[in-house]
């Protein structure tokens, strides 16, 4: 059985049912079966289809895709597409995306409604709420909130509602710069703590000038006077795949391979990012690994099917992964839910991604105004 699947019949409504039910069809399939499978529905669909696949998706998955990439770029190039139906083999979040960036003529497919991110749940609508009204009551001055890309559809909306910005972790800098030169002097970051530290410190901030918000505690766990005077807000919350590394993981392959470059994701703890030899988003790993002399050995800290795929992609080079840490949710996308998605595209609900118009609306706004500030840097 693969992970994410279940093999009995069960009682969930269909479209959520259909999510993890295969039949053992499916289940029974040999690989090259379900490849070719694949492959016949992609043609037969043509333009009509597009398949995405981020960087994290295994090679068996991420090689059906017409489009590799990270969750952002990904959604736009989908909604600029002629395609009337929308494939994203990710999490549940980027399809949210995909889906708030989609025409009305386009319908958006998760292959498994189970791949959730578990860093995104970590920002619940209801504590950022409660956080916002408690930080506004007390901060004299503008604040702006800005959720990472790795958050649900209410959070953006959440933003979009208060005059606030999606970012990426490629972009998180030069969007936290223009809001601190053009609108306001405090940001409220949600819901990866350590991109927002990373980003922060690598813009100039002091560690002073930040504090975490633990929304367990009485006012995030901070005094009134922590909260009007920090210039950042950071939400206490991590992605499990990237924390997992340590210096001690850094400090093992460098004694293997003394020569070898290490470029790790803002995702990473501090100590981590400080270590190594370059920090950025997984399309900026992508371009370090083929932009890296011949021969070169790359150590990557991200998601481990991100350098088992980089190190396929680049045969001049050998691409190690700092540590086998993998994302069990990119992991529940697979051949056989792949499949059998193409071949119920045509079926009402299933599989299929809607956020509701109201949080469609202002997540929209919110992601509209990140591309127009990408577009003036």
């Amino acid at each position: 059985m693969s992970s994410g699947s279940l093999t009995t019949k069960n009682t969930y409504p269909m479209h959520i049912g259909m999510a993890s039910y295969l039949p053992d069809s499916y289940l029974k399939m040999a690989a090259q079966d379900l490849h070719e499978r694949v492959e016949e529905k992609r043609k037969s669909y043509g333009k009509d289809l597009v398949v995405l696949g981020h960087y994290y998706q295994r090679h068996d998955v991420i090689r059906h895709s017409d489009f590799q990439g990270d969750s952002l770029d990904l959604s736009a190039k989908a909604a600029a597409s002629n395609a009337k139906h929308i494939v994203f083999c990710g999490v549940h979040f980027m399809a949210e995306s995909a889906e708030i960036l989609s025409r009305t003529d386009q319908t958006v497919y998760l292959p498994n409604l189970f791949a959730g991110c578990p860093m995104a749940d970590m920002g619940d609508s209801f504590d950022v709420e409660h956080a916002w009204k408690e930080i506004t009551s007390i901060c004299h001055e503008k604040i702006i909130p800005i959720t990472y890309m790795n958050s649900t559809a209410a959070l953006k909306a959440f933003c979009g509602k208060h005059d606030g910005s999606v970012c990426t972790s490629s972009n998180a800098a030069p969007l936290f710069k223009f809001y601190y030169e053009n609108i306001a002097r405090k940001i409220f970051f949600f819901p990866d703590e350590h991109l927002g530290r990373n980003t922060a410190l690598q813009m100039g901030l002091t560690e002073k000038e930040l504090i975490v918000w633990d929304p367990t505690l009485e006012l995030g766990g901070n005094t009134k006077e922590q909260i009007d005077q920090a210039r950042m807000i950071l939400w206490k919350g991590y992605c499990h795949v990237h924390t997992f590394f340590t210096p001690v993981h850094i400090k093992a392959l460098k004694e293997k391979y003394p020569d070898a470059l290490v470029v790790v994701h803002p995702e990473c703890t501090r100590q981590v990012v400080e270590m190594a030899d370059a920090c950025g988003s997984t399309s900026f790993i992508k371009r370090f690994v083929e932009e890296a002399p011949v021969n070169s050995t790359i150590i990557v800290g991200t998601e481990i099917n991100h350098a088992i795929n980089l190190d396929i992609w680049n045969e001049d080079k050998k691409v190690i992964g700092l540590a086998r840490s993998f994302c069990p949710n990119m992991y529940k996308i697979n051949l056989q839910n792949l499949c059998w998605t193409l071949d119920h595209l045509e079926t009402p609900d299933v599989h299929r991604i809607t956020v509701p118009d109201s949080i469609k609306s202002n997540a929209n706004k919110a992601l509209q105004r990140m591309l127009e500030v990408k577009g003036k840097n």
